[in-house]
Order: C-alpha cells, then structure tokens, then sequence
C-alpha cells in the first residue's frame, strides 16, 4: 500500500467508504437531511423580508430536526453528523434574522412618527399616480 491509500490510525478502510465495520451501507440520517433542506428554505425565506414569518416557522422545524438528526448520527451504521450540524447552524441564523426583522419592524410600526411619515409617502404617491 502507499501512504496515500493506507486508512487514518484508528480507522478501517470500509468505515472510511461510507460503510460500516460489518460491511453493510451506512445510510444517512433522513432527519439531517430534512434539517438541511428546511435550514436553507427558512434562510431564503428570511432573506426575502416578505416571507420572513414563514421562515421563522421553517427555522424552528430546521432545529428540531437538527438535533434529531444529531441523536440519529450517533447511532451505529448512520452518517449524516455534518449535514445535521449545517442545517441547525443555516436554522439558527434563519431564525435569529427572522426575530430580528420581526423586532426590527414591530418598533418601526410603534413609532407613530416614523408611520406618519410612511403614511404621507403613500398619500403623496396616490395624489402623484391620480394625476
């Protein structure tokens, strides 16, 4: 064997393959999974302002099946450790930017100033198109 195809100390060859030591497929955790998929639905979602509420709700979901899948990892013949951690990291800051938006826009809303003058905008661009 050469260096390059000799396994890590500590690791056979099979378990490094996607296999486990008794030879069978190791199979991904569908939780992982879906915790990823809803991670970057709920950032997208976010992202967009307009769905952010939709992403928030994402977000939470993205969590519990990040965790979900982290439990299911540790499991003999499972992988998917990595992608579970990438869906509750992409989760949690979906979820930390939809709180924040939401914040941001619940005190914008409480300012009877600042929807004055949104409300004049309005007005102006109404008797601006009427013309």
């Amino acid at each position: 064997m050469t260096a390059s195809s000799e396994p890590a100390p500590g690791a056979d060859a099979s378990t490094r393959a996607g296999r486990t030591r008794s030879g069978t497929a190791a199979k991904t955790s569908t939780a992982a999974a879906l915790a990823l998929v809803f991670g970057v639905a709920a950032l997208f979602s976010v992202l967009t302002a307009i769905l952010a509420w939709i992403g928030v709700v994402l977000a939470i979901v993205g969590v519990v099946l990040g965790i979900v899948g982290l439990k299911m990892a540790a499991r003999p013949g499972v992988t998917g450790r990595g992608v579970a951690i990438g869906g509750l990291v992409l989760s949690v800051i979906a979820l930390l930017l939809g709180l924040a938006l939401g914040a941001g826009i619940s005190t914008f809303l409480n300012n009877e100033g600042a929807v004055d003058r949104l409300q004049q905008q309005v007005d102006d661009l109404r008797d601006r198109l009427d013309n």
